[in-house]
């Protein structure tokens, strides 16, 4: 047997990694992350947490339970820039600070984030006060939602959903639905704009078109997380 000596590679200080954790029932995020995260230079390290496969706010609120868990897996070399917790609704129901915190138990990282704060904070971004909102679920779900843009002095009087509690529904929903439901709530003249909810929907082939017919900006959970760790990320 040989044993050879060899050197280490030095990661880039400037170039923190950052942690995603994405739910066990959703089959969007994690490609429309490694999508928009094609030009970036931090490494993206993906972890999953148990989640049912019917959405309700008690399934949702049961992952606070799983959270530092889900962190937990994430690698411990270096410290992480960002990590985002992939729920919108879960976000709306546990809240920002209490993920935060939960995954800070077991993570060394400089910021957390999760759609709702990422679409909040994109929303005050773009200068918009006034959403529409579409959501795919059930209306126990959709209330917590809309009141998290509400206290973030964001309205979304103008509400649609597609009614659906199950996940494997949910991420099949097509492109056209989706795209003639959000262009009906963002012809509004009362709106700015259009924020597509939950990680699982399909909404990154939807939006060009969304956006071309409506002429508007339109945000979706996937884009606004991926926007907002690309940003903390970058501060960290």
């Amino acid at each position: 047997m040989s044993i050879f000596h060899y050197t280490l590679d030095q990661d880039d200080p400037t170039v923190p990694p950052m942690g995603l954790i994405v739910l066990a029932a959703d089959e969007t995020l994690e490609a429309d992350m490694r999508v928009a995260m094609a030009d970036v230079a931090a490494p993206l390290y993906v972890t999953r947490i148990p989640s049912a496969l019917e959405v309700t706010p008690e399934t949702l609120s049961a992952m606070a339970g799983q959270l530092s868990a889900a962190a937990d897996l994430l690698p411990k070399a270096r410290r992480f820039g960002v990590v985002g917790y992939g729920c919108t609704s879960a976000s709306a129901i546990i809240g920002s600070k209490a993920v935060a915190d939960l995954v800070r138990q077991t993570c060394d990282v400089v910021e957390v984030t999760n759609p709702l704060r990422a679409a909040i904070a994109h929303a005050k971004h773009l200068g918009l006060s006034k959403l529409a909102l579409l959501s795919p679920y059930i209306e126990p779900v959709n209330v917590p939602l809309r009141r998290g843009f509400a206290e973030a002095g964001i309205s979304t009087d103008e509400f649609g959903t597609f009614g659906e509690a199950e996940e494997a529904k949910v991420v099949r929903i097509a492109s056209n639905s989706i795209v003639e439901a959000a262009c009906t709530l963002g012809a509004s003249s009362e709106v700015e704009g259009v924020f597509l909810s939950c990680t699982n929907l399909r909404t990154f082939a939807a939006i060009p078109e969304i956006e071309r017919r409506i002429g508007k900006p339109v945000l979706s959970s996937n884009q606004a997380l991926a926007w907002h760790m690309k940003v903390l990320n970058d501060r960290a």
